[in-house]
């Protein structure tokens, strides 16, 4: 009853602190943060003497066009911390945009990590969060408040596979009665598939693209299966030879190709997962099949390969960037039925 007379003054949020994009759920107004984990600095040898310039939208619209200068980061790197006095400007940005002004207490903060890190790490991303202004903050780890936004049963007493490609890391996990059976977290992902194009670029046509190019040439041209799309790719970059800007043009075939390995790499996982998979729960993956979620699940027809390599059903969620952040803010919403799902610390 308190809660909802004071509802006005709290400010609850649950963040997606992923290595691509930050996304920031408020308890209220649903998600009100989209951005990249992206931060612009004045250039110094001393961290403490950097200046932060550009956060977020306007700090990549810099990437590879600032001077010597300035520093563009990105503070996350494989889905946890690289770059603590950055990663806590960036929260303490996104955080003071999300809370009203108005607000007397500071927010409790669910912050999402991958499955598999170490106590140093997560102990870096609370500690980021506290510095950064919240007065309390939950782990959960990404598959779990993948799934919980995805609306998987994952509280009953069956199986529920997730898959959650994000930009640096893959989150393969059997989740049953609130917790984790198996998980496998690789860093092959979003990033990685970015640099198997600019690779593919170099050896083929000695042209060097930046990493904003080949991370919209995987989003808008990419796909995993062949389609009927045979339409002419235009690229610009530098020639490598020459030393001059150039133009070429390349066909989906090849970006295609050039993803195999990444992708082949996430299959991988995938497999390594349904092999150690319990008897009693295989029988509900085999009925139910998998779920996709993550922005780079989005990748044309990976669904269709995922599905043709496992021979399993493959779902992609609804909406897949935020599953994670959404299913975070169901957890902080309800932390008496979800309290099992949270990270016990032992730190």
């Amino acid at each position: 009853m308190l809660r909802s007379l004071f509802s006005a003054f709290f400010s609850d949020l649950a963040i997606d602190l992923g290595t691509a994009n930050t996304l920031v759920y408020h308890q209220d107004k649903g998600i009100v943060i989209n951005e990249p984990s992206v931060v612009a600095v004045s250039f110094a040898e001393e961290v403490e003497d950097r200046e932060v310039l550009a956060i977020g939208n306007k700090a990549k619209e810099m990437a590879g066009k600032a001077p010597q200068s300035i520093q563009v980061i990105r503070p996350i790197k494989d889905g946890v911390i690289a770059d603590f006095s950055t990663t806590e400007a960036m929260l303490k940005h996104f955080i003071s945009r999300a809370i009203p002004s108005r607000s007397l207490f500071r927010p409790r903060v669910a912050i999402c990590i991958p499955s598999g890190v170490t106590e140093v790490e997560k102990r870096a991303v609370e500690e980021s969060a506290l510095s950064a202004g919240a007065r309390e903050v939950f782990l959960v780890e990404e598959p779990v408040a993948a799934a919980i936004g995805a609306n998987m049963p994952i509280l009953e007493p069956s199986g529920n596979m997730i898959v959650d490609i994000g930009g640096g890391t893959t989150e393969v996990a059997l989740i049953s009665l609130g917790g984790i059976v198996i998980a496998n977290s690789v860093r092959t992902a979003g990033d990685q598939m970015d640099e198997a194009i600019v690779t593919h670029m170099k050896k083929k046509y000695s042209l060097l693209i930046g990493d904003t190019t080949a991370e919209t040439v995987k989003m808008h041209h990419g796909e995993a299966y062949p389609s009927d799309n045979k339409e002419k790719i235009t690229l610009k970059g530098r020639d490598l030879i020459r030393g001059i800007p150039r133009t070429v043009q390349i066909t989906p075939d090849e970006i295609r190709e050039a993803l195999q390995e990444p992708i082949r790499g996430i299959i991988e996982v995938i497999r390594q997962t349904l092999e150690k998979t319990p008897p009693e729960l295989a029988s509900d993956i085999h009925d139910r099949g998998i779920v996709l979620t993550g922005g780079v699940a989005q990748l044309k027809n990976l669904d269709l390969l995922i599905k043709k390599e496992t021979g399993l059903p493959v779902t992609l969620a609804e909406n897949p960037l935020l599953s994670v952040v959404v299913g975070t803010g169901k957890i902080l919403k309800d932390l008496d039925t979800y309290q099992n799902v949270l990270i016990k610390r032992r730190y």
